[in-house]
């Protein structure tokens, strides 16, 4: 019979015999040396708070920074409603977090929730302290990107820029470029809580992708300017059309139609968790890049 006593990542045990037949083994509690070191940017924000516990909780990885303006000084897993504190408090200094991780030499990641308008700088000071960067910033500009390329093409360094971490988004994409080789006409209804969000991030990343395929759609009234009929987005006629629903989850509904068919496909977002496996898988993947790769999907 033995007691075991090992809360997280043990590094060293020793066992010490009390009778023939009963032994205590004992555990160190500290992380392992060869976890990644993650930094999260934009901590207090409802997606950064999910990373923070979904970091906590997966394995090989641990939370070694907490960057934000909001809440400073306070105990990054106590914001997060975490049972335990981390002993992490939300620091204002991305600086100073940084240097500490670049000392110890370990592998680290940030991961960028800010705002299109600091990006760049961002990253580029995480490349300085040999961290690589996962962006997650929906409205980063195309040339905040090729910007970025650039940079990190030239200091050898990884960077993922993504327009979603939802690996269920990305495989409606992926089945909406598939489907679009067969049919012409399609149509993208989503729905969001917020108006500021239309089009939304999804349907014109869709939209767009289904018109690099050099297919015409909607050729009935493809120049047809009623409103009804929703906006156009790309270059090859795909129409989207943005409901304001408070209530619903959001949602993005591809529509392709042929002679006597539908054929609709269909993603619901029901709150932020969705975006945390393709966060962890991102931060795994990333640390082996050095270069920018610019979506979740070249992953999968």
């Amino acid at each position: 019979m033995a007691t075991l006593n090992c809360p997280f990542h043990p590094t060293s045990c020793t066992k010490s015999p009390r009778t023939n037949a009963t032994s205590i083994i004992s555990c160190s509690m500290q992380p392992s040396q060869n976890n990644i070191k993650v930094v999260i940017n934009g901590a207090t924000k409802e997606i950064g708070k999910a990373a923070i516990v979904a970091v906590t909780r997966a394995r090989g990885m641990e939370v070694a920074g907490a960057i934000d303006t909001n809440l400073v000084g306070q105990d990054a897993g106590k914001i997060c409603d975490m049972e335990e504190a981390l002993e992490i408090p939300i620091l204002n200094d991305l600086t100073m977090v940084l240097g500490s991780i670049a000392q110890s030499k370990a592998t680290g990641v940030m991961v960028e929730f800010t705002d299109p308008s600091t990006v760049y700088d961002n990253v580029k000071q995480a490349a300085a302290f040999g961290l690589r960067s996962v962006v997650y910033v929906p409205k980063i500009q195309l040339d905040t990107v090729t910007a970025l390329s650039a940079f990190c093409e030239k200091a050898s360094m990884g960077c993922l820029v993504t327009p979603t971490l939802s690996i269920g988004s990305v495989l409606l994409q992926q089945a909406a470029i598939q489907a679009a080789f067969h049919y012409n006409n399609v149509e993208i209804v989503e729905s969001r809580p917020d108006p500021l969000e239309l089009p939304s991030t999804d349907a014109t990343q869709i939209a767009n992708n289904l018109s690099d395929l050099g297919q015409r759609y909607n050729r009935e009234d493809i120049s047809t300017d009623i409103p009804a009929r929703g906006q156009v987005v790309g270059e090859d006629g795909v129409r989207v059309h943005s409901l304001v629903l408070p209530g619903l989850p959001s949602s993005t509904t591809v529509h392709f139609s042929g002679p006597g068919e539908v054929y609709s496909l269909r993603h619901d977002i029901t709150n932020v968790q969705c975006l945390m496996p393709g966060l962890i898988l991102a931060i795994r993947k990333v640390v082996r890049l050095k270069n920018l790769i610019y979506g979740l999907e070249k992953f999968l």
